[in-house]
């Protein structure tokens, strides 16, 4: 109900502005919205043992085909509390959440051998809505996200260096085949923005089939460009 959701959206940002843990209401000292002891316990990946590539997990390559993007910088597999805050921040606005999502990002691509071993990163770029969801949603949580992960990594950014130009049918429960053919010639990018550029990064704030990713990737490498991480809160996990 709408009064219940004023509430919920209003405890949350007292708890955001007292720093309590927004899942057990401790004291917050590192990170915003999450206290100590509760940031140890997210089930995040093991950035060493996949040399901060998922791609390099043969399990999520085979389920993964297909793809154009040449690294999966991923924060944590499509479980609580990532996936009650995702959804949240998706369809309830709390933007507070982009901080802590970019945070947390930053701080992990930071510890990574992938951003040691891969070039410098040039440009951030993120996922973008066709303008008609955008206006009826208010904003888009991949663009909150990538603006607060460049201003953290003091990276630039660019918000309409791509564009979805076609009005895509809902990506929820289609097969990768039945994704790529919906996303063909579904968005736009302006070469000026990344000619000459080598490695850039793109946002989104979950990843499935990669498909949405890849799309974009063609035409950044069309353009040019080398190289394209993909950087996400959230990954679907395989079925093992």
């Amino acid at each position: 109900m709408e009064w219940q959701t004023c509430i919920q959206n209003g405890y949350q940002k007292l708890l955001l502005q007292i720093g309590q843990c927004d899942l057990c209401g401790n004291p917050t000292v590192q990170q915003p919205l999450i206290c100590d002891a509760c940031l140890t316990d997210l089930p995040l990946f093991k950035q060493d043992i996949v040399q901060g590539d998922l791609l390099n997990w043969p399990a999520i390559n085979r389920e993964l085909p297909n793809i154009s993007f040449d690294h999966l910088f991923c924060l944590s597999p499509y479980l609580p509390p990532f996936s009650h805050w995702l959804s949240e921040f998706k369809y309830q606005g709390r933007f507070e959440l982009a901080h802590l999502f970019a945070n947390l990002l930053a701080n992990a691509w930071q510890a990574s051998s992938l951003s040691q071993t891969t070039p410098a990163v040039d440009l951030v770029v993120s996922v973008p809505l066709h303008i008609n969801k955008w206006q009826s949603r208010g904003y888009n949580q991949a663009h909150l996200i990538a603006k607060h992960f460049s201003k953290a990594l003091q990276l630039p950014y660019h918000a309409s260096a791509i564009r979805r130009v076609k009005k895509n049918t809902s990506q929820v429960g289609k097969t990768g085949q039945e994704r790529r053919k919906n996303l063909a010639r579904a968005f736009s990018l302006d070469p000026s923005l990344v000619n000459g550029l080598r490695h850039i990064i793109l946002i989104d704030d979950v990843v499935t089939t990669g498909s949405t990713a890849s799309e974009i990737t063609k035409l950044l490498k069309n353009a040019g460009v080398t190289k394209v991480t993909l950087v996400t809160v959230c990954l679907t996990l395989p079925k093992v």
